[in-house]
């Protein structure tokens, strides 16, 4: 009696759950930290840096300003001071929408009266700009260059001041935010490390786990096996003993019956008149006898063919195919190659039931209107391939050929003679049935 082995699959399925588990609590907090982070970059560092941005941008506008009032002081070009004034309002407009972006990208953590004083600080500089430009356009030059000395300089330069301070408030900000990421970075990068170290003792421990549960599982299988092979080895040796005996016994008891029942009733015919009308009964009913015997003697050749006991393989096929393709209607092509050796009469029955099955099933699902049956004999070895251009073996929803039970018996005789068995699609379509077996000597014995 073959010992039962415990099941692996509660503790694996337990092991399964709580591995699971712990991903989904660590992907729960590697994700929260990922939108940490995806949250402090988008609200401060690449704000920060757009700000930045758009502080430099004032910084440009407001040294543009002040190089030109130094040429508007200093400088020797022949122009009036009013010829100036399209320069300050290009860049006017262009402060204008800077200071505006700006303040819609400025850091949350930024005092609002910073902002205040920045806009109010430009709004008072331009203030003076056109007062200024008022100046020149009355003809007070002089009067015009004295407030750029004494107003507009000391506010562009305070503009300046303001807005180098921001930057720098943004670069510390900017600073302070790369810290906490790093920061996270190495949190998360750790309990990661952590995480993958306790998930290969994990990995580690259940495979130590299968490779003891599979060793005994594997065991357990090959006992199953070896039984399972002894008990089909005998199935089929008690099936063809059957088959062997059902055949003689129809051939020798009921063959030689109904052949006696037609010589009597012949007989009986004969000593009635020709006129008589139990001429005509007997008539039919030696008919009926006689095609009853003809189908018991097919029936019989059918279970086992006597010329496979007499003739050997090969003509046992010679006169199989025949009767296959009078039965089916579908024509038959035999090709052999090679020369026959003596093939034991064991080896002789399991390729002739591969080549039946093979048949009936080539005529119950294919639909091909020709089969191709091969024969080969490469050194030690016999090969036989059953072939068709039709539709193929039936499949299953996963696209696999559905294995039946005659499918199941064929490969059950290739394991048997120690060969090989398989059911392929050829190129050209259709189904290729192969069997492969050896003709060792040892075998053959």
């Amino acid at each position: 009696m073959t010992k039962s082995i415990d099941s692996p699959t509660g503790r694996l399925l337990a092991g399964l759950a709580v591995t699971l588990a712990a991903v989904g609590v660590f992907s729960f907090y590697a994700l929260s930290q990922i939108r940490g982070l995806e949250d402090l970059q988008t609200r401060t560092v690449d704000r920060n840096r757009k700000d930045s941005l758009q502080l430099l941008r004032i910084q440009n506008d407001l040294n543009q300003l002040g190089i030109a009032m130094r040429d508007m002081l200093y400088g020797d070009e022949p122009y009036p001071l009013a010829a100036w004034k399209r320069q300050f309002e290009n860049h006017r407009n262009d402060l204008e929408d800077a200071l505006r972006v700006e303040a819609q990208l400025s850091p949350i953590a930024r005092e609002s009266s910073r902002q205040r004083y920045l806009a109010e600080s430009l709004a008072q500089f331009w203030t003076s700009a056109d007062h200024m430009f008022e100046l020149a356009a009355q003809g007070q030059d002089r009067a015009a260059r004295d407030m750029i000395r004494t107003s507009l300089e000391a506010r562009e330069a305070t503009l300046t001041t303001t807005v180098a301070r921001l930057l720098v408030q943004n670069n510390e900000t900017e600073e302070e935010a790369t810290a906490r990421i790093q920061s996270i970075y190495r949190r998360v990068a750790r309990n990661v490390y952590l995480f993958l170290a306790a998930v290969l003792l994990a990995i580690f421990g259940t495979t130590l786990y299968l490779i003891y549960s599979n060793r005994r599982l594997f065991q357990h299988l090959a006992a199953v096996s070896e039984h399972r092979s002894d008990l089909a080895r005998k199935l089929i040796t008690v099936q063809e003993e059957t088959l062997h005996s059902l055949s003689r016994e129809l051939h020798d008891e009921f063959g030689q019956v109904l052949t006696a029942i037609g010589a009597m009733l012949r007989r009986a015919e004969k000593r009635l008149p020709p006129d008589s009308p139990f001429c005509v009964d007997l008539r039919e009913v030696r008919e009926v006898a006689q095609v009853t015997l003809e189908k018991t003697r097919n029936l019989s050749q059918l279970m086992h063919p006597s010329i496979l006991d007499d003739g050997g393989l090969e003509k046992a096929i010679d006169w199989y195919l025949p009767v296959f393709e009078r039965q089916t209607g579908i024509k038959v092509r035999y090709e052999k190659k090679g020369t026959a050796p003596a093939v034991t009469e064991r080896v002789a029955i399991h390729v002739y039931r591969v080549l039946q099955e093979a048949l009936n099933n080539l005529a119950r699902h294919s639909g091909s209107a020709q089969a191709i049956v091969k024969l080969e004999f490469p050194p030690g070895r016999l090969r036989l391939e059953v072939e068709d251009r039709g539709a193929g073996m039936p499949e299953t929803s996963n696209g696999r050929t559905r294995k039946g039970i005659g499918m199941t018996a064929m490969r059950e005789r290739a394991e048997l003679l120690e060969g090989t068995f398989e059911v392929v699609r050829p190129g050209e379509g259709g189904t290729l049935v192969r069997l492969d077996v050896p003709l060792t000597d040892d075998y053959e014995q």
